[in-house]
This record gives C-alpha cells, sequence and structure tokens, in this order.
C-alpha cells in the first residue's frame, strides 16, 4: 500500500512539475532572444544580460501565480476531502455547505468597511487584516452548519446541505448590499473576489499560505486511517481507539482557515474540494490513506491547469479562474446529486 500510494504521490507530482514549466511558457509576453531555460538560469546567476522585463515577468508575474496556483489548488482539495471524510459525504466541500461563501463576505466587509474598522483594532494587525476575516467568517460558518445540522452526533447531510444554501443566499444579500455603497474601487475589489483570480499573487502571500498549509499538513494529511475508521460510524471508530472529537475539532478549525487564507488572497474558487475527491473516490473508492495525501498533489494539478487556460484562451484578456471551476464542478456536482438521490 505505502509502495503504490509513494508511486501515485511520484507520478502526480511529475505532472505538476510539467504542467508548471508549461505555465511559465503561457501568456501574452514573449521573451526577447532567450528561451526560458537561459533566462531562468541568468537569474540565478545574475546574469545581467537577462533584460529587467523578462526579470519582472519571470520572478514577479508568473512564478508567484503558479506558486499560489499550486498551493491554493491543494489547500481547497484538501479541506473538501477532510470534509467529505468528516460528515461522510461526498457533497461536504466548503463551497457548497457555505464556508468559502461565509469566508468571502468578510472579505467583503474588509474591503468595504474596513477603513472604518481599522482605528479599532491594534496597528500589528492592519496589514493582515483581511486574511483574519476572512478565517473569522470561514470558521464561524463552519460551527454554525456543523452546530445546525448535527444532533447526537450524527449529521443530517439534506440539513446541512440546506445550510449552505442559507448562509451563501444571506452572504449574497449582504454582498449585494455592499455593493451598493461601495466606492468605485471597492466595487472592482469585490468583482475580483466574487468572480476568483491568481493575479494578485506575490511571493509574501505565498509565504502565509505555505506557513498555514504546512501547519495544517503536519496534523491533518496522515488522518486517513481515522477518516477511514469515522465512515464506519463514531461510535466504532471510538472503540478502535480513534479520538473522534479531537480530529473533528481539528478539522473544523484547519479547513477553515485554509479556505478563509485562499479567499482572503484568490476570492472565490469553487468546486476544486468537489471534483478531486470525486474523481479520486471513483479510481481509489473511499481510502482516504491513499486519497487524502494524494488530493494534496491533484488539487494543485487541477487549479495549475484551470488557471493556465483562464489567462491563455482569451488572450490578452484572462477568464476569472472561479468561472471555469465552476464550469468543471457543476456537472460532477449534478451527477453526485443524481447518485445520492436514494440515500439522501
Amino acid at each position: 500500500m505505502q509502495n503504490k500510494l509513494s508511486l501515485y504521490i511520484t507520478f502526480g507530482m511529475l505532472l505538476l512539475v510539467s504542467l508548471a514549466v508549461v505555465s511559465l511558457y503561457m501568456g501574452v509576453y514573449m521573451f526577447e532572444r532567450h528561451s526560458l531555460a537561459e533566462i531562468i538560469r541568468g537569474i540565478i546567476a545574475q546574469d545581467s544580460s537577462v533584460s529587467q522585463s523578462d526579470r519582472f515577468v519571470i520572478m514577479d508575474l508568473r512564478l508567484p501565480r503558479i506558486a499560489m496556483g499550486v498551493l491554493i489548488g491543494s489547500a481547497l482539495a484538501v479541506s473538501g476531502t477532510c470534509l467529505q471524510g468528516m460528515f461522510k459525504n461526498p457533497l461536504a466541500t466548503p463551497d457548497l455547505i457555505g464556508i468559502t461563501s461565509g469566508a468571502s463576505l468578510f472579505a467583503a466587509i474588509t474591503i468595504v468597511l474596513g477603513s472604518s474598522i481599522k482605528p479599532y483594532i491594534p496597528e500589528v494587525f492592519h496589514y493582515s487584516l483581511l486574511s483574519i476575516m476572512a478565517f473569522i467568517g470561514a470558521l464561524l460558518t463552519m460551527l454554525l452548519v456543523y452546530r445546525i445540522s448535527t444532533t447526537n452526533g450524527k449529521t443530517n447531510v439534506v440539513v446541512m446541505l440546506l445550510c449552505g444554501v442559507a448562509f451563501t443566499a444571506l452572504g449574497f444579500a449582504i454582498m449585494g448590499l455592499l455593493i451598493y455603497i461601495s466606492k468605485e474601487e471597492q466595487l472592482r475589489d469585490l468583482t475580483f473576489w466574487n468572480l476568483g483570480s491568481l493575479a494578485g499573487a506575490t511571493w509574501t502571500k505565498n509565504a502565509i499560505l505555505a506557513s498555514i498549509m504546512a501547519v495544517a499538513y503536519i496534523l491533518l494529511i496522515n488522518k486517513g486511517k481515522a477518516l477511514n475508521a469515522m465512515m464506519l460510524g463514531e461510535r466504532d471508530a471510538q472503540h478502535l481507539g480513534i479520538p473522534v472529537e479531537k480530529i473533528k475539532k481539528q478539522i473544523v478549525i484547519l479547513t477553515a482557515l485554509m479556505v478563509g487564507t485562499s479567499v482572503a488572497f484568490a476570492g472565490t474558487i469553487g468546486f476544486v474540494g468537489l471534483i478531486v475527491p470525486y474523481i479520486l473516490r471513483l479510481i481509489f473508492k473511499s481510502n482516504y490513506n491513499i486519497i487524502l495525501p494524494l488530493s494534496a498533489v491533484m488539487g494543485s494539478v487541477l487549479l495549475l491547469s484551470a488557471d493556465t487556460v483562464s489567462r491563455t484562451i482569451a488572450q490578452p484578456s484572462e477568464i476569472p479562474i472561479g468561472i471555469l471551476t465552476a464550469f468543471m464542478g457543476a456537472p460532477i456536482f449534478i451527477i453526485i446529486l443524481i447518485r445520492s438521490r436514494k440515500s439522501m
């Protein structure tokens, strides 16, 4: 089993690296005389023959964007996989149960009302206020959905999905009010969050994302055995020595943190946490020992592929990445609903 998992992850990593190299080449900008390999070697060696424009496009635009696509795709896929394992249902993803909507709403509140909020907050938090608020929105939504849909340790999937619909509708209503009162610059920022984009990628944001994901993955990525046990039922899992409540709390907090930070930096990118686990489950059934670590790699592959298409299919402009992931995810959502009609 371990050898097979290593083989699958190695294949996924090779696919991801190949895709990242292709993505570096793709774009409107044409490099001056040099090949991409020569430019990268020149940047590393600090060769003066590499033009400033080439250096800027590689180091400040494309590489940060590729890195952010890898990080956010991985974070969203792992979040969706963990939530599906905890709720024992393939429809339990951050966007479908309202977590993404909650994070987006609090990010929108920060964009429009941030200047009014900042005087009451210590200055040390001003730079990261957007990320903090998005995390708070994701965490509050996650806790509310979990409390409302869970009775006596059992989660009602229909109630959970209806909670997601209700919170998404409420978030949409409040966001509509914020759009109404926002200024022109704030309106552009709100449009960015609603559609989703990796265009705002920077090395600082990537460092924050990587730090959060490192902590989350240390605690979550080896939980495949526990999620497999929880699929049998929480009581059976406890009899097998699995600390169910502790794991559930870790999943709730860490998925909210990853989703909140992803929304703060890239806006609303839906369905990644639905598409990746669904495809992996078709191949590996419900074995979270394989699905969970592999989703970390394949989520990156999916989002980086979508971003590469989004910025090359309609040059010189780009299609918001949230639109592409919705186009891919909505049919899969319908398929899952059709297959799950009897069990629901």
